[in-house]
């Protein structure tokens, strides 16, 4: 494990000697690094020389002079795929178009970075310039089928009504697997095909966004909100009947790529709407009914981390009472793979300021839900070890706070699982130095003994990998004509995007979660499923699901851009 250690402290360092520093970026009079901005932009998803494990993108060594798209192996966007078909290769005059913009550069890239500053691109494309090496295979042979003991999840098994369940008791070993660079090459839906889900239940096509935003939010009037980072939107669907949707309008153009949302205050009359940047939250004002947005947003929250790279989705959630605003930020990287051993300073100094087992360096107040008074003051940290709660909700039944958690990767298939908890205040779940309870990372061993006996436990885990990202509970009132049976009433629905780290692929799917008086029982079950076509390919991958006012369940594929509506068959179901 150390020399694995060393090998990737090394390959983001490359010919470029870096110090980490202990105050922020935006603090250092010095020339960009790029080697730094390579690991804070890049190195989540592309390793910068050939003897690492294969990750979610190609390598980026020899990658000037490259044709686009042209690393073999490699499950490109078919955007990518189709700006390299013409020949083109990455020069630094496309490099640099790509990194400031890339959805501007190739419109349908999946592609989430962006650096806006002109010197830091540059540095950063100087520091490619460096890297060179031959290219190694992109992944290593699809295992077979792996125990549902130690956390497996055989997308071939996947059926509506299945059920799982994945037990801290029963994890598999670091490394017991190699780790697989197994990112899913999406093809076309199958003709006639749809989602399966349980029998009794019915699905139709709802709408199809052509800008293929991830999140869906239900405002009090019923109407859904979505969010766009690549289009840098906000778009409104409304549906009459709830059937489909047949009014669709851009609330909001031209952001800066916009992700959480939320209304306030909490109730049936918002009067703002906060969005979500990568490294700061606006809002718009905002009433029932508003299509377009009738003024220019304003800033409430302008900066929220120095290093705002790699995990760059925020999500927004306001407590019950509207006094509190909660945001969800990812970290920087996949371990803290550069921080240094030692604080900057004592560590009950630090973690007064940056909560329990807060980490340092470029994850300073990185994998952490923040707390912040509605107009942007009184900045807090509220929990702590959240490698990347990317879907974050408030239970409308408990006030409780919820976040999907998508774990760390390169431990092996069925290492960690990933998990949905609630997160109360104070709460520490471990990243980066440990996972699911006193699980020692064993890449930073020794260097946070003390913590072992205070990281949280998650309510529900879920089988490695699978992304869990958007959640909802269900509940209808009983005039809702398209309403599920009761024993539907406050489970939860939640989307597993899908896994790339895994040789079996998992997730792709939306399961149902089974809960007690608000709280995860501790299994769930698949309840839409089909969007897998075999270990390499997906036609889908949900992201996001909502309840509408009819009772009917909304999922959104971010990739077709399709959202699905999941309704009895019966519309006047047995109660």
């Amino acid at each position: 494990m150390a020399n694995y250690r060393s090998r990737l402290l090394v390959s983001l360092s490359a010919a470029v000697a870096v110090a980490v520093a202990a105050t922020p970026l935006a603090a250092i009079a010095t020339p960009p690094d790029g080697a730094r901005l390579f690991a804070s932009n890049c190195a989540m998803c592309h390793s910068a020389t050939p003897d690492l494990q294969p990750l979610a993108g190609p390598g980026l060594f020899n990658v000037l002079g490259r044709r686009i798209a042209g690393a073999p192996g490699y499950a490109y966007s078919k955007a990518l795929a189709a700006a390299g078909s013409s020949g083109r290769a990455w020069s630094d005059s496309e490099l640099d178009r790509y990194i400031l913009d890339p959805a501007a550069h190739t419109p349908g890239t999946t592609m989430p970075m962006s650096v806006p500053d002109q010197a830091d691109r540059a540095a950063l494309i100087g520091y490619l310039k460096t890297l060179a090496g031959k290219q190694a295979p992109p992944a290593r042979a699809l295992a077979a089928p792996v125990s549902a003991a130690k956390g497996g999840g055989d997308w071939s098994a996947d059926q509506p009504g299945r059920i799982h369940q994945v037990r801290a008791d029963q994890l598999a070993a670091p490394f017991a697997t190699s780790s697989a660079g197994n990112n899913p090459q999406t093809v076309q839906r199958p003709k006639d095909t749809l989602p399966a889900v349980p029998p009794g239940f019915k699905v139709n096509l709802w709408a199809t966004d052509p800008d293929k935003g991830r999140l869906l939010v239900k405002a009090p009037n019923g109407d859904l909100f979505m969010s766009s980072m690549p289009k840098r939107l906000m778009k409104v669907f409304r549906s009459s009947t709830g059937e489909q949707a047949d009014t669709v309008s851009v609330f909001a153009s031209g952001l800066n790529r916009p992700f959480g949302f939320a209304f306030w205050p909490v109730g049936p009359n918002p009067q703002y709407l906060y969005v979500a940047y990568v490294n700061s939250i606006v809002r718009f004002p905002y009433k029932n009914g508003d299509l377009v947005a009738s003024a220019a947003p304003e800033v409430v929250v302008p900066s929220l981390v120095a290093a705002p790279g790699s995990h760059t989705t925020r999500t927004l959630a306001f407590s019950a009472d509207s006094k509190t605003m909660y945001v969800s930020i990812g970290s920087a990287s996949n371990i803290g793979e550069r921080i240094e051993r030692r604080a900057p300073e004592p560590l009950p100094d630090w973690e007064a300021k940056h909560g329990l087992g807060g980490a340092w360096g470029d994850e300073t107040d990185r994998g952490v839900v923040l707390a912040f008074d509605p107009d942007g003051g009184n900045r807090r940290t509220h929990a702590t070890g959240l490698r990347n709660c990317v879907g974050m909700y408030r239970h409308p039944a408990t006030d409780d706070l919820f976040c999907s958690v998508n774990e760390r990767d390169l431990l092996g298939d069925n290492l960690p699982p990933d998990y949905l908890t609630r997160v109360p205040r104070g709460a520490f779940f471990g990243w980066p130095w440990y996972y699911i309870g006193a699980n020692e990372e064993p890449r930073l061993q020794g260097i946070r003994p003390d913590l072992k006996d205070k990281v949280s436990k998650p309510d529900l885990l879920v089988t490695a990998h699978s992304a869990p990202l958007g959640m909802v509970a269900y509940e209808a009132g009983a005039g809702a004509r398209s309403r599920f049976p009761a024993d539907y009433n406050g489970d939860m629905f939640l989307a597993l995007h899908g896994s790339w780290n895994r040789a079996t692929r998992t997730g792709s799917k939306v399961v149902r979660v089974f809960m007690k008086h608000g709280v995860p029982t501790g299994s769930y079950q698949d309840f839409a499923t089909g969007f897998v076509v075999s270990d390499r390919e997906v036609w889908g991958r949900p992201s996001s699901v909502a309840v509408q006012d009819d009772g009917s369940l909304l999922i959104v594929d971010d990739v077709t851009g399709e959202i699905w509506r999941v309704a009895p068959a019966n519309t006047n179901p047995a109660q």
